[in-house]
């Protein structure tokens, strides 16, 4: 099974920009999607982006749409997250997660491995 491992997180003030990776080991990376998903405290869990196994779909919550933005380099195993114009609201640990197939997807019940997260604070 594949393992996650996320960096990049950190205290940013409203209006700026972190870069969260997540790299994978094993040799199948290429075949998942790959999610992004946050969690605030006191909140539920919340998917954040997506995307399917070849870069070519992605998908992402309208609370992000148009300032985050979700990549992937196969040849290097990671799946990035470029979060600009950061707002308090995205505070939240984020964790990336694989899913059972290629396809890009929101639900987490989607996904089968996921890693520890990554904490991102936005100062206003």
């Amino acid at each position: 099974q594949v393992q996650l491992v996320e960096s990049g997180g950190g205290l940013v003030q409203a209006g700026g920009s972190l870069r969260l990776s997540c790299a994978a080991s094993g040799p199948t990376f290429s075949i998942y999607g790959m999610g992004w998903f946050r969690q605030a405290p006191g909140k539920e869990r919340e998917f954040v982006a997506a995307i399917n196994w070849s870069g070519a779909s992605t998908l992402y919550a309208n609370s992000v749409k148009g300032r985050f933005t979700i990549s992937r380099d196969n040849a290097k195993n990671t799946v990035n997250l470029q979060m600009n114009s950061l707002k308090p609201e995205d505070t939240a640990v984020y964790s990336c997660a694989a899913s059972r197939g290629r396809f890009v997807t929101n639900s987490y019940r989607d996904y089968g491995a996921w890693g520890q997260g990554t904490q991102v604070t936005v100062s206003s």
